[in-house]
């Protein structure tokens, strides 16, 4: 009998951005299980959204983009995903 395997998870998981602190540019991951509109924002130390990523529909699977800083100042910042009425936030480090 062969075996199912399945490789979505079972809710959206955002993953640590990688590198993490870091210089200029760095990749956000994230997969989902279902089709949904998706937002990915950035926002600065003080709540304030800086960057828009991603405002799309996604169909189930995995991704991953750069976020290039280079405009903005070292400090912390957080990432926030929305998937339909799920979200996820992580927060990363920019040092220049």
């Amino acid at each position: 009998m062969e075996e199912e395997i399945n490789y979505l998870p079972e809710e959206i998981y955002l993953e640590q951005n990688f590198p993490n602190p870091f210089n200029s540019t760095t990749v956000i991951s994230w997969q989902s299980p279902v089709s949904s509109w998706q937002t990915l924002k950035v926002y600065d130390i003080l709540g304030n959204e800086v960057s828009t990523l991603l405002n799309d529909y996604k169909y189930p699977g995995s991704y991953e983009l750069e976020f290039n800083a280079n405009q903005f100042p070292s400090g912390v910042y957080y990432y926030k995903l929305t998937a339909g009425d799920k979200t996820k936030i992580r927060k990363m480090i920019h040092l220049k």
